[in-house]
């Protein structure tokens, strides 16, 4: 089966489930400059898997998901620091680590198919 749109991709698929639970975690926080920071490393996840699929070369794609896999690892890392600071709970924290690092394997996997 060929993939014809990149929304077809799983780890997009996830990855944008990745981006709305953390929107939603730090809608209403008014740490701006950690919110901003967390919100871009989280929506260049999705955001890098869709370039890279357009690019329509495989080497260009594998570049842009090094970088969508690098960008899950920021968010996921910002998130050790939401949690010490009780900005999300240990359960949301628990959330948004296994999401990420699921969707970092998806990401890998799809590498390792290039």
């Amino acid at each position: 089966m060929k993939i014809e749109k990149f929304e077809e991709l799983i780890c997009w698929q996830k990855s944008k489930e990745l981006s709305l639970l953390m929107y939603g975690l730090f809608k209403n926080n008014r740490d701006f400059s950690f919110c901003d920071q967390i919100k871009r490393a989280v929506v260049s996840v999705m955001n890098n898997i869709a370039e890279g699929f357009e690019r329509q070369t495989n080497k260009e794609f594998t570049q842009f998901l090094y970088i969508a896999k690098g960008s899950c690892g920021e968010a996921r890392s910002m998130c050790y620091i939401a949690l010490e600071l009780g900005y999300i709970s240990k359960e949301d924290f628990e959330k948004v680590n296994r999401l990420s690092l699921d969707t970092a394997r998806l990401i890998s996997g799809l590498i390792k198919v290039l």
